[in-house]
């Protein structure tokens, strides 16, 4: 792991403090156009995220408005009823995603695919880049906003499912996120660029609380619409 990486890491809390816990939970309030493009407009605007803090899992509840719920594990996505019982079940569900474009409409467990590899990638980074099999680089400075913001370039083993294999953190002098960069492969490869503010520390863990998500141009530079993604994340407890 190199020097920017520990920093990252320690600005966020520190790695010794982060493991300490295997289970964390959230609350958001989702917005943007690309539940409406994808065919699910409203169905998770106010919902409660579970993850898996290194083990990679995700449940949302409720999942849409029959008070469904969701399990994201990255072989396999199953939707239950508010009685437990399975109604829907997807496996290799990465493969399900072959020849889509942005504008390609997913189904419900392929929206719980996507949610769930975002949720569980936005809560476990920056400690991921502890991880055996992740690399990151230093991929120099970044001018925006009246700032310079250093960047860590991160590529990501075949067996972790999240947005791309390859993908950018931009962190602020103190070593906070600021923003993230990645294409969402299973959406055409859209090119997005992840805005990212309103930390909190929540039982010696820094977070995020702000989330918003733009088109990234070929040039590094964001479009200020549309707003693809919007998530505000509250209550957080880390068990």
């Amino acid at each position: 792991m190199n020097a920017l990486a520990r920093k990252i890491i320690d600005a966020h809390g520190g790695l010794e403090t982060w493991k300490t816990f295997s289970t964390l939970r959230a609350h958001l309030s989702q917005g943007g156009a690309l539940w409406g493009l994808k065919g699910h407009g409203g169905k998770l605007d106010e919902t409660n995220v579970t993850v898996g803090l290194g083990e990679e899992w995700a449940s949302h509840a409720p999942f849409g408005p029959e008070g469904k719920s969701s399990r994201f594990e990255p072989g396999r996505v199953t939707l239950k009823d508010s009685s437990g019982k399975v109604l829907e079940e997807l496996s290799d569900p990465r493969n399900s995603f072959a020849g889509h474009k942005l504008e390609t409409p997913w189904s419900e467990p392929q929206l719980a695919y996507f949610a769930g590899i975002a949720m569980w990638t936005y809560f476990n980074i920056p400690f991921l880049l502890a991880e055996p099999g992740v690399v990151s680089e230093e991929a120099g400075d970044w001018q925006e906003k009246g700032e310079t913001w250093h960047r860590l370039k991160v590529t990501f083993p075949h067996a972790v499912a999240t947005h791309s294999a390859v993908q950018t953190l931009y962190v602020d002098e103190a070593g906070l996120l600021k923003r993230h960069d990645y294409d969402v492969e299973i959406a055409g490869d859209t090119p997005g660029a992840h805005y990212i503010g309103g930390y909190v520390e929540v039982q010696g863990i820094r977070f995020p609380t702000e989330r918003r998500i733009y088109p990234r141009q070929p040039d590094g530079s964001s479009l200020a619409e549309p707003l693809v993604v919007s998530i505000d994340i509250s209550d957080i407890e880390l068990r």
